[in-house]
């Protein structure tokens, strides 16, 4: 009996070993052979997770993993990358970029990432979601962010920057050392969450508040699930698993809910967004006003019948407060960073923000658009550390990419490397050097509109770019106008990126030496 069960264990064990063998030999000579069999330049995937080491390791970063890659097969204009078992294309070209994001949108509309409104209702977003429901969603939300209306959120995050003011100027005389990485992060989840949800939560003075507590929670590191999110989402679907943490989740739909419930029985109104996206619940279409020159808003009243639910509605303005409060705070912190770094760049800047403050008798909406040094920081900002640092498209039907000879079988991921297009020495020279000058008009029209991507391009850009531009430059304004910032004697240089996020963000805290200008 002894002998039999041995027996048994050994022939179990061998067939394991020879499934395995089996697995691993059908990996490594045949899905790992899709892109180099069809004459395609690939990196050297490892069974069975593919080309995924240098991300589950914690090595590099989404961004940074497709920045080297880009930067080694560039010249190919495309190459060949494997998540797990899945063949992904990377496009390196920029008259393939625009020709899968803009020339042939139809055909690469969705990003092919994770979204499944049931097993995770706030997947259900812009960002995320695909096919005739981001279509649908794309033409209702449009209007709430053209320059009238974002002209009216102006003042709100104004407000909100006067406490930003505040805030450091007390922490500067506790120590001249500050964190400016939090710092930044708090004034964002206050922007966001008075602007997307009417909630007041005031993290500059409550580190600790729950939307500030949300949203670090949501940012933690994990590099498997941002992997399988952005590069294979099916497995995730497969094992049921949410992306978003339902904790979170479930706090985002209460408070837009109970903020709706509370505003529709007081008669509240209010210009932000949460007011839009009450528009969009009850009509079913965005009121236009005097500041609104927008066709969108026209054509979107006229299809009114089609409301939208009032879960679609808090699924966008999580996508607001994720897509708002990091990047945002992250493009401000890098950009004080860089100032820290640079200090001819920060004087001049600093010199331009209060020549056109007095100018305009303060600080003014109008007086943002004359800052032009300020757009050319910020835009070299983005550059260097696109917040989004890989954007993600499907193939939705076979397609003969442009000029390559190779058709793109339905299915295949599409990932856009945006952070190794910007770090292009060809296009940027020098790449890691800061240097705002690269965005004259002279020098912009000098190169491939696809070379610059940190809001993505196409009809699925960013639909928030106006007022991601509008809050970091508010935040920036209101710091460079009052104080200097130097490096302190804990600042890294170079400043590591967190490689287990899928946002492109600063890796611990940065501090920064703070003086008051007067």
């Amino acid at each position: 009996m002894a002998l039999f069960s041995v027996n048994l264990a050994l022939q179990l064990l061998g067939i394991i070993i020879a499934i395995v063998g089996a697995a691993y030999i059908h990996l490594k000579h045949v899905t790992y052979n899709y892109w180099s069999s069809r004459g395609i330049a690939q990196l050297e995937p490892i069974p069975p997770i593919g080309d995924l080491w240098p991300l589950l390791s914690g090595k590099r970063s989404i961004g940074q993993l497709m920045r080297d890659g880009y930067l080694r097969l560039r010249k190919k204009r495309i190459f060949g990358f494997y998540s797990i078992h899945k063949p992904n294309l990377v496009i390196c070209d920029p008259d393939i970029l625009r020709f899968v994001l803009t020339k042939e949108f139809p055909r690469f509309q969705d990003r092919g990432m994770f979204s499944d409104e049931k097993l995770d209702p706030m997947s259900g977003n812009l960002f995320l979601t695909g096919g005739t429901k981001w279509r649908h969603l794309r033409v209702k939300f449009s209007p709430t962010f053209t320059s009238g209306k974002i002209k009216h959120m102006f003042t709100i995050v104004k407000e909100i920057s006067d406490n930003l003011d505040k805030r450091l100027a007390y922490e500067a005389k506790q120590n001249e050392l500050v964190e400016i990485k939090d710092l930044m992060a708090r004034f964002s989840t206050d922007v966001i969450a008075t602007v997307a949800f009417g909630i007041d939560c005031n993290s500059l003075e409550d580190p600790d508040a729950e939307f500030r507590s949300w949203g670090r929670k949501f940012l933690e590191p994990n590099p498997l699930k941002n992997a399988l999110m952005a590069l294979c989402p099916s497995v995730l679907q497969i094992l049921k698993i949410p992306f978003f943490d339902k904790g979170a989740s479930d706090f985002i739909l209460n408070a837009f809910t109970d903020t709706v419930n509370y505003r529709t029985a007081n008669n509240v109104v209010r210009k932000d967004f949460l007011e839009l996206a009450m528009q969009l619940i009850n009509k079913g279409y965005v009121q236009g006003d005097e500041d609104d020159n927008n066709k969108e808003t026209a054509q979107n009243s006229v299809n009114a019948s089609d409301k939208i639910t009032m879960l679609e509605g808090a699924a966008q303005a999580f996508a607001f407060w994720v897509g708002g409060f990091e990047t945002s705070s992250s493009t401000a912190t890098h950009c004080l960073y860089e100032m820290a770094l640079n200090q001819d760049i920060q004087e001049k800047l600093s010199d331009e923000i209060n020549t056109v403050l007095e100018k305009f008798g303060g600080l003014t909406y109008e007086s943002i658009n004359e800052m032009t040094y300020l757009h050319k920081v910020v835009s070299e900002t983005l550059r260097k550390y696109p917040s989004v640092a890989v954007l993600n498209r499907e193939c939705n039907q076979d397609t003969e990419l442009l000029d390559t000879g190779l058709v793109v079988e339905k299915g295949t991921p599409i990932i856009v490397p945006v952070m190794g297009i910007h770090w292009d020495p060809e296009i940027y020279p020098d790449p890691e050097k800061f240097d705002p000058e690269r965005f004259t008009e002279e020098n912009i029209s000098k190169r491939h509109r696809y070379a610059y991507l940190a809001f993505g391009e196409g009809p699925r850009n960013c639909i928030g770019m106006r007022f991601g531009y509008l809050q970091t430059k508010i935040g920036l304004i209101t710091l460079l106008s009052k104080y200097r910032f130097k490096p302190g004697p804990d600042t890294k240089v170079p400043l590591p990126a967190d490689t287990g996020n899928f946002l492109h963000m600063p890796l611990g805290g940065v501090i920064l030496r703070v003086e008051e200008r007067y």
